[in-house]
């Protein structure tokens, strides 16, 4: 511990102020390791002075990611942190919790009785996407051998919509599958199963819907694609299957749209994944995978391992993370059940409707999303020929008082198209929006009278928005 140069025996049962250490008066270590040790409460001071500018995690309207928890729930998540997720011998509760987990979500996305069902946890979305991926092509692979179809013939493809999150892009790079894209249209914010059909061949390994395009909110029509593979399936050597990547959906269309069939009520969707810390209210770091039956996870991507005293069997790509969010997971859903869980929903679904409305008073804009589906709320400008400023700038004026709002193009073919997106969490209460909506009045009005350069020219630079 550090003291000043009076006796240091004398004064060693006083700390000294943080600001007036001779730790505060140095620069952090940057990029390599400093050669002293730093009493902990001025550690903890530097490092959060390093955060100071950055925004605030609950007025950042670009992300999908929960920004609030409970207190309760926060301090079970820090007593759980050295928890190894992956060590079920040694954390055999935790390992129930997980397996109590994948049973209530497979039961909101009414995972047949007659089927055996399988799922696990996973770091988030991305990781739970690699799986239902690797599971379809190695399916694919094995039903492909036994029709006699020359398997390295071509590359196996998968079939979606350009909406899609980039973690398939990855899978489609990582697992050497041919990504097709079917185009959005501005007349069809989704995947346009009108010519699906054309997409596939013997080397389709299936076809991804989206619960929730995350450019827009719109969903895929799911049970409309499930009723044309189900005609396509009856000619074809190899049938195709559904995963639906429900990351942002799989966790909301179950309490807000029960009647909407896009899970395993429909017969060829096989795989679901969805990501806790969505709509599952769960801070960052928690997915969910979930297989309608074992006969659609390959075998080999379930390995026995024997570690730290016990054989336990794994299907996630990650070995070892903290079982913390796993454990935040089951906290959410004892203490909000179904009817809990329906309420939060319903009051950020009334939110969205509130800022959609706002967005829509003001004259100046053309919605694709006004919160029916997923609480987003997602417009372009009416015509920007005619328009003195842009939606960048109108950006850059928000976060004049703190808000991070995304501003991007759409994927290919609608590039030219420059959309502004809203994220509606469960923590942006009517309160908390009521002051967003008087910003976004004053953002445009600041913007109609002002003089600075125009930005016509910035291009597709989006600043802040990671898709």
């Amino acid at each position: 511990m550090l003291y000043g140069k009076k006796d240091q025996t004398k004064n060693s049962t006083y700390l000294q102020p943080i600001f007036g250490s001779t730790a505060s008066d140095r620069d952090v270590p940057k990029y390599k390791l400093g050669t002293h040790p730093i009493e902990p409460r001025i550690a903890y001071q530097l490092v959060k002075d390093e955060l100071l500018d950055e925004g605030a995690a609950r007025q950042n309207l670009a992300t999908f990611c929960q920004t609030y928890m409970e207190p309760e729930a926060t301090k079970l998540m820090g007593e759980t942190l050295e928890k190894n997720a992956i060590d079920k011998s040694e954390y055999p509760r935790t390992a129930e919790l997980e397996n109590r987990c994948v049973n209530m979500i497979a039961d909101l996305w009414h995972a047949p009785e007659q089927e055996t069902y399988m799922g696990t946890s996973t770091i988030g979305s991305s990781e739970a996407c690699m799986l239902g991926g690797m599971a379809m092509k190695f399916r694919w692979r094995a039903r492909a051998k036994a029709a006699g179809i020359d398997i390295l013939g071509k590359r196996p493809n998968l079939v979606i919509s350009s909406g899609y999150q980039v973690c398939w892009e990855k899978f489609a790079v990582y697992f050497d599958v041919e990504l097709r894209e079917v185009p959005m249209t501005a007349d069809n914010m989704s995947l346009d199963i009108s010519n699906i059909t054309s997409y596939f061949d013997d080397y389709t390994i299936g076809v991804v819907g989206i619960l929730g395009i995350t450019y827009t909110g719109c969903y895929d029509d799911i049970a409309g694609l499930d009723a044309i593979i189900n005609d396509y399936n009856r000619n074809v050597k190899i049938s195709i299957p559904i995963h639906v990547d429900a990351a942002s959906g799989g966790m909301y269309t179950p309490f807000m749209s029960p009647e909407l069939k896009w899970d395993f009520q429909l017969d060829n969707v096989v795989s679901i994944n969805t990501s806790g810390h969505k709509y599952g209210l769960v801070y960052p770091g928690i997915g969910w995978v979930v297989w309608r039956d074992k006969t659609y996870l390959p075998e080999e991507l379930i390995f026995s391992v024997s570690y730290l005293g016990g054989d336990m069997p794994t299907m996630a790509i990650n070995f070892s993370r903290s079982a913390s969010p796993i454990i935040g997971q089951f906290y959410n859903f004892m203490r909000f059940g179904f009817n809990g869980y329906q309420a939060i929903h319903q009051r950020t679904h009334d939110v969205a409707r509130f800022l959609a409305k706002t967005v829509a008073s003001t004259g100046r804009f053309t919605l694709y999303n006004s919160g029916e589906q997923l609480p987003i709320v997602c417009y372009k400008l009416k015509d920007e020929s005619e328009q003195e400023w842009t939606l960048y700038e109108l950006a850059d004026m928000l976060q004049m008082r703190g808000w991070q709002v995304p501003a991007y193009p759409l994927p290919e073919h609608l590039t030219d198209i420059v959309v502004q997106r809203y994220v509606v969490r469960a923590d942006l209460s009517m309160n908390v929006a009521e002051e967003f909506a008087e910003d976004f009045k004053w953002a445009i009005a600041k913007l109609d009278h002002s003089r600075f350069l125009r930005q016509k020219d910035k291009g597709k630079g989006v600043q802040g928005f990671t898709h």
